[in-house]
């Protein structure tokens, strides 16, 4: 008997294009959208060209052997994609599965094109685990390959489910990770692993969920509440950045700010709480502002906004979470974005208004100096286009942090009620006048001369003088300072990116 070579290829293909009716239920009560429908949401209609569809096509259980692959336009743009099918053995990976990644992981190296990553997967298979795991061309491959691509191409992550084990780390190396409350997770051991072997009980959402990566770990940057947004929120992501390394950001049409920037926008007492980003939207076009970890170390906030129609990183100071005291947390988020910034060409505007790092034994055990070594280290390598403003405070190491004068910014400007200083005024008085403040009997006499030393302190560090002696470069009103900074981002496109010749530094992890 002939076989019907055609009806083979045919009944293999049409099982990699609709989950079976049970998988399908599932999925529905998970609010979940099938792989191929999370592609359509992704991808511009009728450009998907899809590789190795017929994977591990002679076994019938096993359709694209569990994940599709391949390239598609996303908004007019190039782009690679790797997207896990649930529905296939729990999204695990088999051989050829890590095959077909590795491959969009080669293909990304050589033509320089972005991948989005659409994870929703179990892990390895264990039956395959020769197959897939110690090779040269197995599993260890692929995080050698992402590792390649990291500020080579935008690598995007939509994390929808599981992300379990080794396969946790796709989503590690990539530059921003959505994920979708309730379904995703990332974890090295599973809850009952960590039962049976270190004795703890805990829930999945405990050990590796949405909300405790998005808001405690640091390992995911967005929440989103479904399928549909994660994608909607990489797509947008997308657009502030350019395709690879070698070109700048996409230009928009301009528009104006959100809002004015009125004088009173910012308080000048130091001691009154404001949110940083009303200054934001008083710079930025509006609703442009694309905040990164939100909920993660919120007393700094980064992300992306447009200035004319420009694509600029923000890195600001939250005075109304913690008083804007950088923390070790609040210095990673914001070596990582800066590194992120300065690998695809976008230049920094940083919104500095800071008491300091935290002092105490907590963050000290915490290793504190080593990350806000890892801050200022990322701050130095920097060469893209760069301006410092001091919105109202800038004392001590919190100055070097976000882009001091000794940090050659293409400027350091100040509001004109802005200072700079080792220390705030209490704090200095109280260091070296505290024995004879103390000495003092009288209530009155003691409050006099606590007023006319801060007025000494004041006078020493007044911006005006700070710009009479070039440490800063000008003092902007506040309604100039949108005009002011679209000007030195725009003057500053043409700089030198040189900043050491080397192999590469080895940061204060």
């Amino acid at each position: 008997m002939t076989r019907d070579h055609w009806t083979e290829v045919k009944v293999a293909r049409e099982a990699t294009l609709a989950p079976p009716e049970k998988a399908a239920a599932k999925l529905e009560s998970q609010n979940k959208l099938y792989v191929r429908d999370r592609i359509a949401l992704l991808v511009d209609e009728g450009s998907f060209v899809e590789e190795a569809q017929l994977a591990n096509a002679l076994n019938p259980g096993l359709p694209a052997d569990g994940v599709v692959t391949g390239r598609a336009l996303v908004d007019g743009r190039p782009a690679l994609l790797v997207a896990n099918d649930p529905t296939v053995k729990a999204g695990s990976w088999g051989a050829r599965t890590v095959e077909k990644i590795v491959r969009v992981t080669e293909v990304a190296l050589r033509d320089e094109l972005p991948i989005f990553w659409l994870i929703d997967s179990a892990g390895a298979r264990i039956t395959d685990q020769v197959e897939l795991f110690p090779g040269r061309r197995g599993a260890g491959r692929i995080f050698h390959n992402q590792v390649a691509l990291s500020g080579k191409v935008p690598q995007i992550c939509c994390l929808f489910g599981p992300s379990a084990a080794g396969g946790a780390y796709i989503p590690a190396f990539c530059d921003v990770v959505i994920m979708v409350d309730g379904n995703a997770s990332m974890y090295l051991g599973s809850p009952r692993m960590a039962e049976m072997v270190v004795g703890e009980k805990v829930t999945l959402e405990e050990m590796g969920g949405a909300r405790m990566h998005t808001s405690v770990s640091g390992c995911g940057d967005l929440l989103a509440s479904d399928d549909t947004e994660a994608i909607e929120l990489a797509k947008q992501y997308f657009s502030y950045l350019p395709g690879s390394w070698r070109s700048r950001p996409p230009s928009y049409d301009a528009s104006d700010a959100g809002r004015d920037f009125t004088r009173d926008l910012v308080p000048a007492e130091e001691s009154v709480g404001f949110d940083i980003h009303d200054v934001i939207d008083a710079l930025v076009d509006a609703d442009t502002f694309f905040e990164i970890k939100p909920a993660y170390a919120p007393e700094l906030v980064v992300g992306f906004g447009l200035l004319a129609g420009q694509v600029v990183g923000i890195v600001a100071n939250q005075p109304a979470v913690k008083g804007g005291v950088l923390f070790v947390d609040s210095a990673d988020k914001a070596a990582r974005f800066i590194w992120l910034c300065d690998a695809f060409n976008v230049p920094l505007v940083y919104l500095c208004d800071v008491p300091g790092f935290m002092i105490g034994s907590e963050v000290e055990r915490a290793g504190i100096i080593r990350h806000g070594a890892k801050m200022i280290t990322a701050v130095s390598e920097a060469t893209v286009p760069t301006v410092s403003v001091i919105v109202r405070k800038a004392y001590g190491a919190g100055l070097y942090a976000m882009c001091g004068p000794g940090f050659s910014p293409d400027a350091c400007v100040a509001l004109p009620t802005a200072k700079i200083a080792v220390m705030g005024p209490e704090a200095a008085i109280n260091a070296v006048y505290y024995n004879k403040i103390q000495e003092i009997a009288d209530e009155g006499e003691r409050v006099e001369y606590v007023s006319k030393l801060r007025e000494e302190y004041e006078t020493d560090i007044d911006i005006l003088r700070l710009a009479a002696d070039l440490v800063i470069d000008a003092i902007i009103e506040p309604e100039n300072l949108r005009t002011d900074l679209i000007a030195r981002l725009a003057a500053a496109q043409s700089k030198d990116r040189t900043f050491s010749h080397r192999r590469h530094g080895v940061p204060p992890v």
